[in-house]
C-alpha cells in the first residue's frame, strides 16, 4: 500500500517536472541566434516567457511571434505548442511505442495521472488514439486554412501559416505567425472563423469525450441508430461536458452580440452575419484558445468582465484546454442547486457524485482564485496599469487563454516572471502543483475519527 502511494506521488512530481523540463529546454533553444529573425541572442526572460506560453498553450507573448522569430524559431514554438497540447508524458510514451519499447506500469500510471482517468487499463491504446486523432483533425484544419492562406501569402509561407495555425488552434495555444493583429483581419471570414472555432472546441472537449462518443456511435450502428438512446448511453462525464460546453458557447455569444452590437471599435460596423460570427468566435476563443478577431482592449467593460469569467472557466479536462475546467464549475453549480433543493448529496443526470468530486472541484476553484489574486497583487505593485487590464492579463495567464488588452510586451521582467509562474500553474493544474510540493509521499491517515465540530456558515 505504501509503495502504491509513493508511486502516485512520484507521478504527480514527474508530470509537473516534465513540463518544467520542456520549458527550460525550449528556453535554451529560443535564446539561440538561429531562433531570432535578426540572428542575435534573445533576452532570457522573453525566451523563457515564449517557451512557457508555448508549452502551457497560453498565447500571451512579449514579442510579436511573426516578426521576432526566424523560421526555425517559429518551428520550435509550433513543436512546443504541440508538445504542450498533447502533454509531455503522452508524446514521450508515443515515442517509446514507435521505438518498440515496452510500456511499463509506471509509464501507464503517468498517462493515467496526466489525464485524470483513475485506471490503468488500455493506456497504450489511449495514447495511440490521442496522437492519431490529433493528427487527423490538425491535417483537416491545415487543408482548410490553406484555402485562404496559400493564395494570400504564396505556397511556402501559406502552407507554413496554415500548419502553424492548425496546431495552435487545436492545442488551444492562440499563437499565430500572421502579424501583430492575431485574426482581426479575418474577423468576418467564415472559413477562417468556423475552422478555428471547430478546432478549438474539439481540442477543448477532451479526448475521453471523443472516444465515448465514437464508441457509442459504433454500438448504436450495430443495434439500430437512435440519437436518444445514444445520448442515454453516454458516460456522465461526457454528458456534463456537452451541456456545459453548449451553455458556455451560445449564451455568452448572445451576450457578446448584445453588449458589443453598437460598439464601433469591435463589431459595430460589421454586417449582422459578421456580428454573429465575431460574437461566436469571442465566446469560443475566450475559453483558453487566445486568438482574437476583435481588439480586446476596446471591449465594453461588461464584455471584458464576461471574457474574464470565461477565461477562468476554460475548457474540459483531459484535452488541450486550460482553465478551471467546465466540469469543475458544473459540479459546484450542481452542488449549490442540490443544496437549495434540500438534497444531502450532489446529483447530475440521475447520478450521485462522490464527495471527492465535490471536494476536488472546490479545491481547484479556491486555489485558482487565490493564485489569481496573488498574481494580480504582484503585478499591481510592479506596474502602473489599470486594474481591469492587469486582472485580464492574470486570468488569461492562469486560464492559459492568451488574450490580452495590450500590456504584455510592456511589462517589466519581474511582472513577466509572475505571469510565467501563473501560466505554469494554470497548465499543470493548481492541485497538481500543490500535491507535488507539499505531499510527503504517504498520506497521514488517521486511525480514529476526530470529534465532530460545527461552524456557523453564511
Amino acid at each position: 500500500m505504501k509503495e502504491n502511494k509513493v508511486k502516485n506521488f512520484s507521478t504527480t512530481k514527474l508530470i509537473a517536472g516534465s513540463f518544467l523540463a520542456a520549458i527550460l529546454a525550449g528556453t535554451l533553444l529560443l535564446m539561440m541566434p538561429f531562433s531570432s529573425a535578426d540572428g542575435t541572442f534573445t533576452n532570457p526572460v522573453d525566451a523563457l516567457f515564449t517557451a512557457t506560453t508555448s508549452i502551457c498553450v497560453t498565447g500571451l507573448v512579449t514579442v510579436v511571434t511573426a516578426f521576432h522569430w526566424s523560421a526555425v524559431g517559429k518551428l520550435i514554438i509550433m513543436c512546443l505548442a504541440q508538445l504542450g497540447g498533447l502533454g509531455v508524458i503522452t508524446v514521450i510514451t508515443m515515442l517509446f511505442i514507435l521505438m518498440g519499447k515496452q510500456i511499463t506500469l509506471k509509464e501507464r500510471m503517468l498517462v493515467s495521472e496526466a489525464y485524470n482517468l483513475g485506471e490503468l487499463k488500455g493506456m497504450v491504446v489511449l495514447v495511440r488514439r490521442i496522437v492519431s486523432g490529433t493528427l487527423v483533425v490538425e491535417i483537416i484544419g491545415f487543408l482548410l486554412y490553406s484555402v485562404v492562406f496559400v493564395p494570400e501569402y504564396g505556397m511556402q509561407k501559406g502552407i507554413f501559416c496554415a500548419l502553424f495555425n492548425s496546431v495552435s488552434a487545436f492545442c488551444n495555444a492562440g499563437m499565430d505567425i500572421l502579424g501583430d493583429e492575431s485574426l482581426i483581419p479575418y474577423a468576418v471570414n467564415p472559413l477562417i472563423n468556423f475552422t478555428t472555432i471547430t478546432l478549438i472546441v474539439l481540442g477543448g472537449l477532451g479526448f475521453p469525450v471523443w472516444w465515448d462518443v465514437l464508441d457509442s456511435l459504433k454500438k448504436r450502428k450495430s443495434r439500430g441508430f437512435s440519437w436518444r438512446k445514444m445520448a442515454q448511453k453516454l458516460q456522465l462525464h461526457t454528458k456534463i461536458v456537452f451541456c456545459a460546453t453548449a451553455v458556455l458557447i451560445f449564451i455568452p455569444a448572445l451576450l457578446f452580440l448584445l453588449l458589443e452590437y453598437h460598439n464601433p471599435d469591435t463589431i459595430g460596423n460589421f454586417s449582422f452575419f459578421g456580428k454573429i460570427q465575431a460574437s461566436l468566435f469571442q465566446s469560443v476563443t475566450t475559453r483558453t484558445a487566445g486568438f482574437a478577431s476583435v481588439d480586446q482592449g476596446k471591449l465594453t467593460n461588461a464584455s471584458a468582465l464576461l471574457t474574464m469569467i470565461l477565461m477562468f472557466v476554460g475548457g474540459s479536462p483531459a484535452g488541450t484546454a486550460g482553465g478551471m475546467k467546465t466540469t469543475t464549475i458544473a459540479i459546484l453549480l450542481g452542488t449549490v442547486l442540490c443544496m437549495a433543493k434540500g438534497q444531502n448529496s450532489t446529483s447530475m443526470f440521475h447520478r450521485r457524485l462522490t464527495v471527492d468530486n465535490v471536494r476536488s472541484a472546490l479545491c481547484v476553484v479556491m486555489l485558482g482564485l487565490v493564485t489569481s489574486l496573488v498574481a494580480c497583487m504582484g503585478l499591481m505593485a510592479l506596474e502602473d496599469a489599470a486594474f481591469a487590464d492587469v486582472m485580464f492579463e492574470v486570468i488569461s495567464a492562469l486560464g492559459t487563454a492568451g488574450l490580452s488588452r495590450g500590456i504584455t510586451g510592456e511589462l517589466c521582467a519581474a511582472s513577466k516572471l509572475i505571469l510565467i509562474v501563473t501560466m505554469y500553474i494554470g497548465r499543470i493544474g493548481p492541485i497538481t502543483l500543490v500535491v507535488a510540493i507539499l505531499r510527503k509521499g504517504r498520506k497521514n491517515n488517521l486511525k480514529y475519527n476526530l470529534p465532530q465540530g460545527n461552524v456557523i456558515v453564511g
